[in-house]
């Protein structure tokens, strides 16, 4: 019987497999198929060229994968301590303890900014999308809320989140919760669709981040709203920061100023664009060496990098309220 069960899983494991490379090898162009609205807008006016995003892309998918596969502690690009990429988890975690305790185990990985999931008021049989979906804990907090009638989509460009998501809720019997291989600039989902949208601690690692609000806006139905939980910035790093962080995969080192990241939405073409909630996040740090100019070099933790930079007085406060945790709704305008 046993025996029998897991050649019937590997069965369908195997079928899964085939459909997510396909998904892959299609998430570039799965626009095409979904309708004239959907056609990519044009993406060379970027600061990347796409050699560097691509290497990007694929550094936060090496990175989020051994996530996945619990090998990231053990690493070589783990040499702090046990931190998020944006600090110690339990000092901006949003969850509540009911929340954790009636969701899967394996669920949480602690790689969220906040919980927008709270905020989105969430009905009874509405169709949510959650960009950068992980191990599923958001997915599946909105399944409870929008019930056997509604539908949850979680859409994450890492093979290996998707298994693990996938196993989660095969587990639980999370029957209203599907997860998709896919990119957030380029959404398996068809126009005018859905819901809701949710993302926590996402966007903000993607190379166009207008790219992901011009899809968010494609997907959503009229009158559909996103509700978001990210990492952004007050002001600009000090620039020796900036430099040290220069092409890093990390959710902090590839954050927005807070009102770049509004504009992007509001260009968009949402309305009614509210930042909901903020907080700042103070970076882990250590003073290396006091210098006579009155400078001092540091130790800096930042999006799970250490980094030593030398920083005036100036800079070293200003570095202290630099990034902060948001959360921001924005809705498409009613037809």
């Amino acid at each position: 019987m046993n025996i029998h069960v897991s050649k019937n899983k590997r069965k369908r494991s195997k079928l899964t497999e085939q459909k997510d490379v396909i998904q892959e090898k299609s998430a570039e162009r799965s626009y095409q198929c979904c309708g004239s609205e959907s056609k990519r807008q044009d993406t060379t006016s970027t600061e990347f060229d796409t050699t560097k995003e691509t290497q990007i892309r694929k550094d936060i998918r090496e990175q989020y994968g051994k996530i996945a596969s619990g090998d990231y502690a053990s690493s070589k690009e783990q040499e702090l301590d046990n931190t998020s990429c944006c600090g110690d988890q339990e000092s901006y975690t949003d969850y509540s303890k009911e929340e954790l305790e009636n969701i899967p185990e394996g669920a949480n990985l602690g790689l969220g900014s906040g919980n927008p999931i709270r905020l989105a008021d969430i009905q009874l049989g509405e169709t949510v999308v959650d960009l950068g979906s992980g191990a599923g804990i958001d997915c599946f907090l909105a399944a409870k809320m929008t019930g056997e009638t509604g539908k949850v989509i979680g859409i994450d460009m890492t093979s290996q989140m998707i298994d693990k998501a996938r196993t989660n809720a095969e587990r639980d019997g999370y029957h209203n919760v599907e997860f998709r291989l896919g990119e957030i600039e380029h959404m398996p989902i068809s126009d005018n669709s859905v819901d809701l949208i949710v993302s926590n601690c996402v966007i903000n690692l993607s190379v166009d981040k207008s790219q992901v609000f011009t899809e968010a806006f494609r997907i959503l139905k009229p009158g559909g709203r996103v509700v978001v939980s990210d990492i952004m910035l007050q002001h600009e790093f000090p620039d020796a920061v900036k430099r040290a962080l220069a092409d890093s995969p990390g959710c902090v080192s590839r954050a927005w100023v807070t009102e770049e990241y509004l504009g992007a939405i509001k260009n968009a073409g949402f309305e009614n664009v509210e930042l909901l909630e903020s907080q700042h996040i103070k970076p882990q740090k250590r003073v290396t060496e006091e210098l006579d100019s009155g400078n001092k070099k540091h130790i800096v933790m930042v999006s799970g990098k250490k980094i030593e930079v030398e920083l005036s007085p100036e800079e070293d406060e200003r570095l202290q309220n630099t990034v902060m945790k948001a959360h921001v709704r924005a809705y498409k305008p009613p037809a």
